[in-house]
């Protein structure tokens, strides 16, 4: 049986605490046929020295220095030095369970081209995980367990940025590591959307996600949630939005107002709605605020919601249900 090289690309930054674990997992895996691409995007501290050294015992991890700045410059370096008939991304702070790599290879032999192999992950921290992170890992177990990554896209990133695999080929196509919007991996991932990757579903953990202070999506100013808006309303615009269909917004919250303002920058006109007697009639950034109710008068409208509350999304449904609207056709959860 023919066996797919894999290129495993890791951009590092200053990960000396954890980097020996993870390329621990990487040597302890059941597939063998694998590359390491390891890009410094300068370090500070001994994380270089210590890829390094396992470059010299095992010819398969090879080490090279951004050729930019940054975690997308890093990706296209890692990326122009590979030469797997597979690809695979991983944070140099994670762990790989041993089996990772051969039930994501198995599972795009089986599926051909056109897929993408993502697996289950689980969060560890020396001090615990928070409910946000476990109700996050819950979410996009599900998700993954399905298959229906895509049924979701507008809520969060729905591709666990280190656990998922292509074919080069569909990597290409899709873009690869060439935009340089963030944040990069919900990038991808619409683009994966976009692209018509299907999803392969997954049952198993195969990828331990580390949680501590100074990661990057703690830290850097592009996981900022006012980046996640962006990014939802500019794929949302050019892939699901019809303009032949009136546009509505739900809820006027901070969200809610965000998505308004960036609507009204890119002349988009929309409704917007909410259920608060406060609001109700009056006018924000120019626009009227209507009760809900105001949706039944409308053509086949679309919505972006932008409510938070579960109880509240749970009633939302409930009513969009009865006027027989559909999930990812009709209306979108933005939170």
């Amino acid at each position: 049986m023919h066996e797919y090289l894999v290129s495993i690309l890791i951009p590092f930054k200053d990960s000396e605490p954890f980097f020996e674990e993870c390329i621990e997992s990487i040597l302890g895996q059941s597939y063998t046929q694998w590359q390491v691409l390891a890009v410094n995007d300068r370090s500070k501290d001994q994380s270089l020295a210590r890829v390094k050294a396992y470059a010299k015992k095992d010819p398969r991890i090879k080490v090279f220095e951004n050729q930019g700045k940054g975690i997308i410059e890093a990706l296209r370096t890692a990326y122009s030095e590979s030469n797997g008939n597979l690809i695979t991304r991983m944070d140099s702070d994670d762990i790989m369970t041993p089996n990772r790599l051969r039930v994501m290879v198995d599972a795009l032999r089986h599926k051909g081209k056109g897929h993408l192999a993502v697996g289950q992950v689980k969060y560890f921290s020396h001090r615990g995980i928070s409910n946000g992170y476990k109700r996050y890992e819950k979410w996009i177990n599900t998700l993954i367990e399905c298959g229906t990554n895509y049924s979701e896209i507008y809520k969060e990133c729905v591709i666990p940025s280190p656990c998922w695999m292509a074919f080069r080929e569909d990597l290409d196509i899709c873009g690869a590591f060439d935009s340089n919007r963030y944040p990069e991996d919900y990038d991808l991932t619409f683009r994966f959307y976009e692209n018509a990757l299907q999803c392969i579903p997954c049952q198993q953990v195969l990828h331990y996600w580390r949680d501590y202070d100074t990661r990057t999506s703690r830290t850097s100013v592009h996981y900022a949630q006012n980046y996640f808006l962006d990014i939802k309303l500019h794929y949302f615009l050019k892939l699901d939005y019809d303009r032949n269909r009136p546009l509505v917004v739900w809820g006027a919250g901070t969200k809610g107002k965000d998505i308004a303002k960036d609507l009204r920058k890119k002349n988009v006109p929309f409704y917007w709605l909410c259920d608060n007697p406060k609001k109700i009639g009056k006018k924000i950034y120019g626009f009227p605020m209507l009760h809900y109710s105001e949706l039944e008068k409308l053509t086949a409208p679309q919505s972006i919601i932008t409510v938070a509350n579960q109880e509240a999304q749970r009633e939302i449904r409930q009513y969009l249900a009865h006027l027989d609207q559909k999930e990812s056709r009709d209306y979108f959860f933005f939170c």
